[in-house]
């Protein structure tokens, strides 16, 4: 299977997972959204050294997929495809800062080494999230919990287009990617100027499909807004959701879990 079919099949189970009935589904979809905003506000706070510090937070996306019934190879290739960018950010650290801060074994680590390392958890951390929330949710929950917690109208709509859109432009990627191989089977590997007729043949061809796409709609009555029948009220257990986790994620920020927990067993074993 071809990169472009996994990401896609990958998408579709995503999407897919939404219409069960977990644990997770049975939360407000406003709790869940308010908790990983302060879930993702609260692992951008920490320093850019910090890396043990970070790795409590981690219980937040795992307790999350287990109450949703997430595969973790589902996340697992969701992470690495889209890894590039977080490695892109960083890579460049360990050359402008060199200063040894740690000393592991007798092998001086540099400063540069421990930011790049915590980009890499804080991407893991924050997009992980993110797909636990979209797999519980649905993009069309989450946008309805948008829309009723104020977010402009044009955003909400922009961004369910958006994720709906991605089904399109990555099907006509697969088939056109798929209709390359058959008719060039000996030519596995394909040349710069392959790819940029490729790319611009899938950008027309995504033009002229939102161009129908929106002429359908129109002819269906669409005038701008998202009616979705979303209505369920909060509960005090949604209440409670977004409380406790916040109350961890403050505890998390506020006290460094992983030296406290250190020195409470260098105590006990005294």
């Amino acid at each position: 299977m071809s990169t472009i079919a996994r990401a896609l099949d990958d998408l579709r189970t995503l999407d897919a997972l939404a219409s069960r009935e977990t644990a997770l589904a049975r939360v407000d979809p406003r709790a869940k959204l308010v908790a990983t905003l302060a879930f993702i506000v609260c692992v951008l706070s920490f320093d850019r050294y910090s890396v043990a510090a970070l790795m409590p937070l981690a219980l937040y996306p795992t307790v999350l997929a287990a109450q949703g019934e997430v595969p973790l190879p589902l996340l697992r290739r969701a992470l690495v495809l889209a890894s590039p960018f977080a490695l892109m950010v960083g890579i460049f650290n360990p050359l402008f800062d060199r200063a040894t801060m740690l000393d592991v074994a007798g092998m001086p680590i540099s400063g540069g080494w421990v930011s790049f390392t915590a980009i890499v958890l804080r991407f893991g951390l924050t997009v992980s999230a993110a797909l636990v929330l979209v797999a519980g949710t649905g993009m069309p929950a989450l946008c309805s919990a948008l829309a009723r917690l104020g977010v402009a109208r044009v955003f909400t709509v922009q961004l369910m287009f958006l994720y709906r859109y991605t089904f399109v432009l990555a099907g006509e990627a697969e088939r056109m990617t798929t209709a390359r191989s058959l008719r060039a089977a000996e030519h596995s590997r394909m040349s710069l100027a392959v790819y940029a007729s490729l790319l611009g043949q899938l950008l027309l061809r995504a033009f002229e499909r939102a161009q129908r796409i929106h002429q359908a709609m129109l002819a269906r009555g669409f005038d701008g807004a998202l009616r979705l029948a979303d209505r369920r009220q909060c509960k005090r257990a949604d209440t409670l959701f977004v409380a406790g986790w916040c109350a961890f994620f403050v505890s998390a920020r506020a006290i460094d879990l992983p030296r406290a927990l250190g020195a409470l067993i260098g105590a006990i074993a005294q």
